[in-house]
């Protein structure tokens, strides 16, 4: 566990918080574990939330709900090919900008909306809190991936990455008693059995 994973809530997960939904974890550290929804788009847009309107006043890609804590709180993960200063690097080439000079000079430059979303709030757990609700199989956890995180059809997010989870579960599973092959036990002949192929052989 750690920054980068993603974790996808199972059918049992009652939480509204959180039902049907794909987390990014962004921050793993002995004070408490961060993450992003990824998969709640809003109908807010972009344009709307900054205090200076004029950086963004064409921007009407949305902005994602991403957790019940904070919710006044204003974060952002770009991907980017280049390093960008003050902002965490995540995995690979996603960072996060947690930041208000950085967030409005990063929107200032138009970055495009496939690689930069915006996000209200966050989610928060202990360290010892999330081991236990993956260990209760609250969460299934996925690898590392852009294009999830960016992902151009954020409402079907979750039901693509749970069917994954269950055709690995399927793949895993014992097969049917029906479809294993029958193995024969080498056990000894039975007397029976000798009788008929001593005299088979006379």
């Amino acid at each position: 566990m750690g920054p980068g994973k993603l974790l996808v809530a199972s059918r049992k997960l009652g939480d509204p918080n959180f039902i049907e939904t794909v987390v990014l974890l962004v921050r793993y550290e002995a004070g408490g574990v961060v993450g992003l929804i990824l998969n709640r788009r809003s109908h807010v847009p972009l344009s709307s939330i900054l205090e200076q309107p004029k950086a963004a006043k064409d921007r009407s890609d949305p902005v994602y709900l991403g957790g019940p804590v904070e919710t006044g709180a204003v974060f952002a993960l770009l991907q980017s090919p280049a390093k960008v200063e003050g902002a965490e690097a995540v995995f690979g080439k996603v960072y996060l900008i947690s930041t208000k000079l950085l967030f409005e000079q990063t929107v200032s430059a138009k970055p495009d909306p496939a690689v930069f979303h915006v996000y209200l709030g966050y989610a928060g757990w202990s360290k010892e809190q999330l081991q236990k609700e993956v260990e209760l199989g609250a969460w299934f956890i996925f690898q590392p991936d852009a294009g999830t995180v960016f992902n151009a059809d954020p409402d079907s997010l979750w039901s693509q990455m749970i069917q994954k989870t269950e055709l690995k579960i399927a793949d895993a599973a014992p097969a049917p008693a029906d479809r294993r092959p029958v193995l024969w036990p080498s056990a000894p002949l039975a007397d029976r059995e000798r009788s008929a192929l001593r005299a088979a052989d006379d």
